[in-house]
């Protein structure tokens, strides 16, 4: 029999594993938020029950973990998984494999109010502000919702102040309060999703695509905003996004999602300075502000086809069917993730040589 693994977590809770338990990495006791081999496969619906079942793999063995006070961002195409781990790590859907930890806890056996404080304790903040927020609602009355699931954070008799407070705090004027979200531009309306966001003093905010729906003057703003808010409340961050330069500006870590899988794992600096994989290679030259480093201009790669179907990904290396540095093994075997750096890691055969040609490069 293994050994059992027993890990104190900060909510004085004791989770006891198999070191063979589902081959997951081990529980890091600094995350704040940890996901081990999680999978998240969607049936796919048949007109007739003949032949197997076929499944979606939206997320297929993804290990991640968030620090409190970090911001991870997350990077890749549509389609490559990037809303389902959001919405997995909310809590809004239950993994078909794996474990997602909040201060050590798996969320999905969460029960009464344990579950309820950890909803409490996790926050999401859609893409699209207006479809988010009830248009029958005021102002004061979508800030203030939380607040009825939850009085403890915001009793009655101070629930006028506490609405004030989170108005001024993402920069609203109080004295809107009582308007409805049509009366606000889009960056306004993402900042009362913001304010109804952190309104039960939160320690993870989940942002899926926060500015994608904005104008460009405002995503800046908004930004910004979510930087001022997590230095004061000392928020964790999980941020979406396909502007590379915002996830770069606000980012401590990025990972890097393609078909279902992480790729690349780093600070900032690793995964956009001295990139190690080759997807993420093409997604960065893709992007003309990004294209320079070290003051050479990036060469740009443009990808030959579309990628897989998340229903039957290539066997391999998923990305060797539009990769430009394919060679037979990563037909045949698939990679794991590799560490090129203090804390960069990279799924590619080639990690090594890819990640020294930036070295040799930065030296010369």
């Amino acid at each position: 029999m293994p050994t059992p693994n027993t890990t104190t977590t900060p909510a004085n809770t004791t989770i006891t594993e198999s070191t063979e338990t589902l081959g997951l990495v081990p529980v890091d006791p600094h995350a704040l938020m940890q996901l081990r081999g999680v999978k998240q496969h969607y049936p796919v619906q048949r007109h007739l029950p003949i032949g197997p079942k076929k499944y979606v793999k939206a997320m297929d063995g993804v290990d991640l973990s968030i620090a409190a006070g970090e911001t991870l961002g997350v990077i890749g195409e549509s389609g490559c998984g990037k809303s389902t781990l959001a919405r997995v790590m909310a809590g809004l859907e239950t993994p078909t494999q794996g474990q997602v930890l909040f201060r050590g806890q798996d969320i999905n056996t969460l029960k009464g109010e344990e579950r309820k404080e950890m909803r409490r304790n996790i926050q999401l903040i859609f893409q699209d502000p207006y479809s988010s927020l009830n248009p029958r609602m005021t102002v004061e009355q979508l800030v203030s919702e939380p607040f009825d699931i939850h009085p403890e954070v915001a009793p009655k008799a101070g629930r006028a102040a506490k609405i004030k407070e989170l108005l001024e705090l993402v920069g609203l004027n109080p004295d809107h309060a009582d308007r409805y979200p049509h009366n606000f531009s889009g960056g306004q309306q993402q900042r009362i999703g913001i304010a109804r966001g952190i309104a039960l003093n939160p320690q993870m905010l989940i942002c899926d695509e926060p500015v994608s729906a904005l104008d460009v003057s405002v995503r800046a703003q908004v930004v910004n905003l979510l930087d001022d808010l997590q230095k004061e409340l000392g928020l964790s961050y999980l941020f979406i996004a396909h502007d590379l330069q915002i996830v770069r500006h606000i980012s401590d870590r990025v990972a890097t999602m393609y078909l279902g899988r992480i790729v690349e794992l780093g600070t900032y600096a690793e995964v956009y300075d001295r990139t190690a994989q080759p997807y993420t290679r093409a997604l960065m030259s893709a992007a003309p502000e990004l294209r320079k480093n070290d003051g050479t201009d990036r060469e740009r790669i443009i990808l030959q086809g579309d990628p897989p179907s998340p229903i039957d990904p290539p066997a391999g290396c998923r990305f060797h069917t539009r990769c430009p540095l394919a060679q037979p093994i990563c037909a045949t075997k698939e990679p794991e993730l590799i560490r090129v750096g203090d804390t960069h890691e990279s799924r590619c055969h080639f990690a090594q040589d890819l990640a020294a040609e930036f070295v040799q490069h930065t030296n010369a």
